[in-house]
């Protein structure tokens, strides 16, 4: 039977043994060392109890005793909560319910709510749990939750994508034998690989993990300032959303920087538009590697720098584009993006109406609409319910927006519907102009639109905007364009 998750870190950093794979400030932590963290906080945490289906939540930073805490809890068998930064009162409250323990690095750790019962460890005290020296044994069981990753929720609520220990353990990371060409190509440029921010985030393990398993070492950049931190610590990879990539980019037009280095950045959280990619190439080379995944899926395909700008390549996972009634379709034809991956989660926690809607009969509906080329390269066209009703016909936002994005005059492009008095709704486009180029003008985008798509989706309003605002995922945040705020 194999060993779950995380057994193949344990051998990973026992074989790295002195050399360095994790680098945080001014220090250097060896592969040995991290496994003798890893060993001191599975015992700490065993010395209370602490097992196979115990709720346990994680506040920490992104340093490598965060790393051993989160792979110690995983060995124990715990399930896993990351508490993502900035989330409100309310919503942290909400992450932490059916949490039995909180394991913490940091001074101004949440009070507890009066009758608590919740144990609140400090990281520092189970680092300091004596040291046996004894590889540590992994109590998980397959089919245990492991983890609860959180995304956003319509009641402001984040909701929690559960994934098993069987699913964690099936995840290409870890498993090179099994990984996809994109992954195996991305995997040889992860020598320094910059993190930051939490590795409560599901990308940045999972990158992180897979740049152990390929020799790589992890350094640590806080904040992470670009261009200057890749610079600081001779980063060859990192994560970036679109909005970050676009401003190293105009960093580097402006007042360029010896990035000679840098070998992959994994654009991850949304869209990359044709436009952005093909000048992120000119200016950085061919580093940019554009993901796409979800929460519940984990990675569904991924485009190399020798990809067509805008597909997301090949993906190596089952796929169908379904029509509305849930029937597949050919080739070229648009429709609903449904998946099975091996590592997907098996619903939500506690939320059975919302697990129902989502994961179905093995697969997973992503709400993204889509076609395969004759290639199989996957490209995506929109959201299933970002649309605008125009005199009672559905028109989705995402071809509108990327066929306004291809304007000479227009950098980025975002859809939103609006009322109208004489359609009940019509577009309303905020558009980020090219640089070097004259202002968008909204009749020829009007016509642009017009000549592809018809006039019911042309728009009748046009906003110039500096940059689109984001969400605290780094997603475009089209509620704040549509509220002005």
């Amino acid at each position: 039977m194999t060993e779950q998750f995380p057994g193949a870190v344990l051998d990973i950093l026992d074989v790295a043994g002195d050399r360095p794979v994790f680098e945080h400030g001014d220090r250097e932590v060896s592969g040995a060392e991290l496994l003798r963290m890893v060993r001191c906080v599975t015992n700490g945490l065993r010395r209370r109890g602490i097992g196979p289906g115990d709720g346990l939540a994680l506040l920490l930073g992104v340093g490598p005793e965060a790393f051993a805490a989160i792979i110690a809890a995983h060995v124990v068998g715990a399930r896993v909560v990351g508490v993502p930064p900035r989330l409100t009162a309310r919503q942290q409250a909400h992450v932490l319910r059916d949490v039995d323990v909180l394991v913490t690095d940091r001074p101004d750790r949440p009070e507890a709510p009066p009758h608590d019962t919740r144990l609140v460890l400090a990281l520092d005290e189970l680092l300091s749990a004596a040291d046996d020296g004894v590889r540590p044994r992994v109590s998980a069981r397959p089919g245990d939750i492991a983890r609860l990753l959180h995304t956003s929720g319509s009641t402001g609520l984040p909701k929690a994508c559960a994934q098993t220990y069987a699913a964690l353990t099936a995840g290409w990371a870890l498993r090179p034998d099994d990984r996809p060409p994109a992954i195996r190509e991305l995997a040889l440029r992860l020598d320094r690989f910059l993190v930051f921010g939490t590795l409560a985030s599901q990308v940045m393990m999972e990158y992180g993990l897979l740049a152990l398993a390929s020799g790589g070492t992890l350094v640590t950049a806080d904040p992470p300032a670009f261009p200057d931190a890749l610079v600081r610590h001779r980063a060859t990879a990192s994560v970036i959303t679109v909005a970050r990539l676009t401003k190293l980019v105009a960093s580097q037009r402006e007042s360029p920087v010896d990035l000679g280095g840098l070998r992959a950045l994994m654009v991850s959280g949304s869209p990359l538009e044709p436009g952005r990619l093909r000048e992120a190439a000119e200016v950085l080379g061919p580093v940019v590697f554009h993901g796409y995944g979800q929460t519940e899926t984990g990675m569904i395909s991924m485009a190399v720098p020798e990809d067509p700008p805008g597909s997301l390549g090949v993906p190596p996972v089952e796929l169908e584009i379904r029509d509305a009634s849930g029937q597949p379709v050919p080739r070229g034809v648009d429709g609903e993006v449904f998946v099975r991956t091996p590592s997907q989660g098996c619903g939500y926690w506690e939320e059975p109406a919302l697990t129902s809607e989502v994961f179905t009969d093995g697969w997973v509906r992503t709400r993204d609409l889509g076609r395969l080329d004759t290639a199989g390269r996957l490209w995506l066209t929109g959201r299933v319910r970002d649309v605008v009703i125009i005199n009672a016909q559905v028109h989705y936002a995402g071809p509108v927006e990327r066929l306004l994005a291809r304007h000479r005059s227009v950098a980025e492009a975002y859809v939103v519907a609006v009322p109208d008095d004489r359609t009940g709704e019509a577009v309303h486009a905020y558009v980020v102009p090219a640089a070097g180029q004259e202002v968008p003008d909204l009749g020829e985008l009007r016509a642009l639109v017009t000549a592809d798509l018809g006039e019911a989706c042309a728009p009748t309003r046009l906003t110039l905007i500096g940059e689109v605002p984001l969400t605290p995922a780094g997603k475009p945040d089209k509620r704040r364009l549509e509220t002005g705020a």
